[in-house]
């Protein structure tokens, strides 16, 4: 069987459109399959002022388009479809999609992922006005407020420690009434002047006025319910890959993640993983661009040196 394209790349997010800009420029056949519009993450993240290159910050579809439009520009084709399967095992790799099979060299699977989320009243509407899933992202927007973490895991304590630098106070809300995280996360929190708690507490609604203002909380233990002033809610209560095509196919981690070596090959051959998809990503948008050219390196020598 005659392979169609060189590199299929799964996902069309910030590391596939990276991956592909650098697999078309070295004259490889590239198929992005997509499920939705490229861009991924991004095109949900208003503003960016973390990324290199842009001291006056960025916004985050901008950004998303202009990968697109390059990627198109260097010769990526792109196939609206969704994956479903994959048949790694021989020379030539098929990608199952709904529509149909597509055939290749190499995979680069990109399909990143979703936080969890506490889906209440609210979430939505204020996403990207208050209600972020990214400390290191957004925090700075923040500075100065008062404002809320939801979550008990290492995740929670970790973003909220970075963000104890920047914010005047944060309050954990935390449905349990002891914490998940680690030991060390614990008393480091624990010791952080303005790092308050409210533990047996859920959050009901998410409330403001253009933005952020309140949440409603509720006393799990007593069942009281009132509002709680917060300038911004962030939510670590979990994130999953988008990994569930993968099962069987290369090597995950207990949490779905996709386990890779440092050229982002896993252990099946000319299959390769970057981005928020592949274990110990930091999701973030620089993270997630090197993954991609990285990926798309060691396809092109894994092609090209046999």
């Amino acid at each position: 069987m005659e392979a169609e394209y060189d590199v299929i790349i799964i996902g069309g997010g910030a590391a596939g459109l990276s991956a592909a800009i650098y697999a078309t420029r070295a004259q490889l056949k590239t198929l992005i399959v997509e499920q939705l519009a490229p861009g991924g993450q991004i095109l949900n993240t208003s503003d960016i002022e973390n990324y290199p290159g842009f001291p006056d910050g960025v916004l985050g579809p901008d950004i998303g388009v202009a990968m697109h439009k390059q990627a198109e520009n260097t010769g990526t084709l792109f196939a609206f479809d969704t994956v479903i399967d994959l048949h790694v095992d021989e020379d030539v790799k098929v990608v199952v999609g709904e529509e149909r099979e597509y055939t290749a060299k190499t995979i680069i699977v990109t399909a990143g992922g979703a936080h969890n989320k506490l889906g209440v009243p609210g979430e939505d509407e204020f996403a990207g006005r208050g209600v972020t899933y990214c400390a290191t992202c957004d925090g700075n927007f923040f500075a100065g407020e008062d404002t809320v973490v939801v979550g008990g895991g290492d995740a929670a304590i970790d973003e909220g420690m970075y963000l104890s630098r920047i914010v005047r106070s944060l309050t954990l809300v935390h449905r349990r009434d002891e914490l998940r995280a680690t030991k060390v996360l614990q008393e480091r929190a624990f010791a952080t002047d303005n790092f308050n708690f409210k533990f047996s507490h859920v959050v009901k609604e998410i409330r403001g006025n253009g933005g952020v203002d309140r949440v409603l909380l509720e006393d799990v233990k007593s069942g009281e319910e009132y509002e709680y002033p917060t300038a911004a809610v962030f939510i670590y209560i979990g994130f999953h890959p988008n990994s569930g095509f993968l099962q069987g196919k290369v090597p995950l981690d207990n949490g779905g993640h996709v386990i890779t070596d440092i050229r982002m090959q896993t252990d099946v051959p000319g299959v390769f993983a970057a981005g928020d998809i592949r274990q110990f990503s930091d999701r973030q948008l620089g993270t997630s661009v090197g993954d991609g050219i990285t990926a798309a390196l060691s396809a092109y020598r894994y092609i090209t040196e046999g």
